[in-house]
């Protein structure tokens, strides 16, 4: 099952691994997609705005576990390219215990201070009830989350982006049975919808961890020669932290702006938790597709094939703004179809403003796809802080602008939205940027 993509035609072997990727985080966002979506049209645009906000916190947090097992994969990628075993089976080691330590760290710091993140993103005081009831229940799966992530990476890092699609596949329809049973059936409220994708994800965790036991022994068993070793720990933490740091950057500027977006009030709130998932769910595909590049990379940066990854490079780029013309296109054409999925069509004002929100950001999914590209390039040839300052630069942007505008009486909530893409666009400048001028001497 695995795949080296160090070999054969380019642009056959980058999209074989990707589409299963793509297909498996699509089936992800299904997840959130689903509580929004039965809890939107089954509980109401409170219950919509209340979800809406514990997502975004979700994410925030999540962010360090995904990043964490993103720098690791790079790290797999890379032992794999050089066919270096021993220093393989060291650094999954060394990631799962880092990983597992963060997660026990984060849940017992959530627990604690729950109620002051509440307070801090500005959440209205009829909706704190239902956000903690959200958010207490959907905490209690971070360690699924966890296992899947680390998992599922290990595989990828391998080549092998099949296996974790089938998990997620399985789980996230399980997820919307489950969904429909504890909201509708049983009228368990905001918690049944926490319930079912806590649930869900412990599916895919332990699923694709015992998987991974059976299929690959070798990778996991105990061996005397297979020491937690601080230089192995350190390699993971020089690649996972910047990447961390890059994830965690990136969903505390969404943050940031959730907090702003809640202080105007809860018909915005639901008009942007309906369409942020449907804005995250049309431009997954060209992340996902950056971070199966990043793996391309990573395998022949490991095996110094430079002359490949200049190819690998233009194939990507063709296919990330093809794609993402063509799917804002759709997304631009279809708001108001899109966002009547989320929510009653009664409720004019939250959709209005829902389709202003795609209309803008959905104009630009290219520049995020090129964003996407350049952070996997540079976390894959061992510069993964290039990553962490296009980031600060995205994210920066779009918060700053965002607060500033949104003060404008004649500008309001419009400034928000405008943020992103101006973010985007100034982040691919000097990602670009630097390519042409530091490339050759990041990969010789």
């Amino acid at each position: 099952m695995q795949n080296e993509l160090t070999q054969g035609p380019v642009m056959k072997s980058m999209l074989r691994f990707a589409i299963p990727m793509i297909l498996g985080n699509l089936l992800q966002q299904c997840y959130n997609i689903a509580d929004t979506l039965i809890v939107g049209k089954f509980l109401g645009a409170d219950a919509l705005a209340a979800v809406g906000s514990a997502f975004s916190l979700m994410t925030f947090l999540t962010s360090i576990l995904l990043g964490l097992a993103m720098g690791s994969g790079t790290v797999f990628s890379m032992r794999f390219g050089e066919k270096d075993e021993h220093g393989l089976k060291e650094g999954i080691l060394a990631s799962f215990v880092l990983l597992g330590i963060v997660t026990v760290v984060l849940n017992i710091l959530i627990f604690i201070g729950i109620d002051r993140i509440i307070w801090a993103l500005r959440t209205p005081s009829d909706l704190v009830g239902l956000m903690r009831e959200y958010l207490i229940v959907i905490f209690a799966g971070l360690i699924g989350i966890f296992l899947y992530n680390f998992f599922a990476s290990l595989l990828r890092s391998l080549g092998n982006s099949v296996v974790p699609l089938v998990f997620l596949a399985v789980s996230a329809c399980l997820n919307i049975v489950l969904d429909l049973w504890f909201v509708v059936g049983l009228n368990r409220g905001v918690g049944g919808a926490a319930e079912a994708t806590v649930i869900s994800q412990y599916v895919s965790g332990i699923g694709i961890a015992l998987y991974t036991k059976v299929k690959f022994p070798g990778l996991l068993k105990r061996d005397k020669n297979v020491r937690l070793r601080l230089s192995r720990v350190l390699e993971i933490t020089s690649f996972s932290a910047l990447t961390c740091l890059q994830q965690s950057i990136m969903n505390f500027g969404i943050l940031a702006v959730q907090g702003l977006v809640n202080s105007f009030g809860t018909t915005v709130m639901a008009a942007f938790a309906a369409a942020v998932k449907i804005d995250a769910f049309a431009y997954l595909p060209v992340q996902d597709f950056g971070n199966a590049f990043s793996v391309f990379v990573a395998q022949n940066f490991g095996a110094k094939k430079p002359e490949r990854i200049k190819k690998g490079i233009c194939i990507a780029v063709i296919t990330s703004v093809t794609f993402s013309l063509f799917v804002s296109l759709c997304v631009f054409a279809f708001a108001k179809p899109l966002m009547m999925l989320f929510i009653d069509g009664e409720e004019r004002l939250v959709i209005a403003e829902g389709v202003r929100y795609l209309r803008i950001e959905g104009s630009f999914y290219f520049m995020i796809g090129g964003l996407f590209l350049l952070y996997g390039l540079y976390r894959a040839i061992g510069k993964p802080g290039m990553s962490v300052v296009l980031t600060i630069v995205s994210l920066g942007t779009r918060v700053a602008l965002a607060y500033a505008l949104a003060a404008v009486p004649a500008i309001g909530v419009m400034g928000i939205w405008w943020s992103v893409p101006i973010g985007w666009f100034l982040a691919d400048a000097l990602g670009v940027g630097y390519y042409f001028a530091k490339y050759k001497k990041a990969v010789d």
